[in-house]
Order: structure tokens, then C-alpha cells, then sequence
């Protein structure tokens, strides 16, 4: 995948309904789930506990957290597209959030993007709304289907 640059906020607007590249795949480890839930405090055993997954869980194998997934947006986004007039950006909120299919340790996540909308904001910046879906390699259902705002500011 090949990122596109843009030089400023006018020549990204063009954007508005267009498709970003879509993103490479990454595999979600054990250690990652791991990691994440040591970060968020989040250590239910179905993320977890390899063994007692095998045994107990429906899907045989640990699973990663849904806000797993979409907190990987933002890093999935800045490989996609970069702007080259921008001084910082911020994650501004979640809309709609939804995770449709549960993420088998192992897995395989890209996502596709869609530039929805692009708002003026005070102080040299824009509010952008993506349309965003995590796809798990080989699955028909998305791990994450999202809407992402992010202000960002030239």
C-alpha cells in the first residue's frame, strides 16, 4: 500500500467520499492482547487465559478486545494518508460504534476508509469524520465498523 501525501487541508477536502489505500494486514498476537489488557485493566480470561479459552470458549482460542481494534484506527489512518501542512492532530470521538465479529488470537486486521466529512474548526483546522471498517483476513464480517473523528491542525 502506497500512502497518499497531500500538501494542505484544500487539496485533502477533494477527498471528501473518496476511499483512502487501504492499509496493510497486521497480526494480532497474544502478546499484544496481552499488552492491552495490562494497559486498560481489562483481563477477562476469554482475552487472556490460552487454556481455559481452549477448553470454555466458543471460539476455542482467546479473542482480542473490541476496543482493541478500534483504538488501532488512529495508527491504521496515519499509514494511509499524511498531510504534509500538519502541525498535530487530535482524536476527537467515536460515532457508531460496532464490533460485529469477535478477533481470534492470530488474526489478520487491515481496514478499508472512507473520508466522510471534513469540518472547519477555529485555530487553523479541520474536524474529519472516517468511515472506517477493520476486516479480519478470510472472515465475511468486520472485527469493527466505525466512525472516527479526528481534529488535526495546520
Amino acid at each position: 500500500m502506497k500512502a497518499l501525501v497531500f500538501e494542505n487541508f484544500s487539496n485533502f477536502k477533494l477527498m471528501i467520499g473518496k476511499e483512502l489505500p487501504t492499509g496493510n494486514w497486521y497480526t494480532i498476537t497474544q502478546q499484544m492482547i496481552n499488552d492491552f489488557a495490562n494497559a486498560t485493566l481489562d483481563k477477562q480470561w476469554i482475552h487472556v487465559d490460552e487454556v481455559r479459552a481452549e477448553k470454555e470458549s466458543p471460539f476455542k482460542t482467546t479473542v482480542a478486545h473490541g476496543f482493541m481494534s478500534v483504538s488501532m484506527i488512529s495508527k491504521l489512518l496515519e499509514e494511509s494518508f499524511s498531510i504534509k501542512s500538519v502541525k498535530m492532530g487530535l482524536n476527537y470521538g467515536l460515532n457508531k460504534v460496532r464490533f460485529p465479529n469477535p478477533v481470534p488470537v492470530n488474526s489478520e486486521l487491515r481496514m478499508h476508509t472512507v473520508v466522510k466529512e471534513i469540518e472547519d474548526l477555529a485555530n487553523n483546522g479541520i474536524k474529519v469524520t472516517f468511515s472506517c471498517i477493520i476486516e479480519i483476513k478470510g472472515q465475511e464480517k468486520p472485527a469493527c465498523v466505525a466512525e472516527f473523528l479526528a481534529a488535526l491542525f495546520e
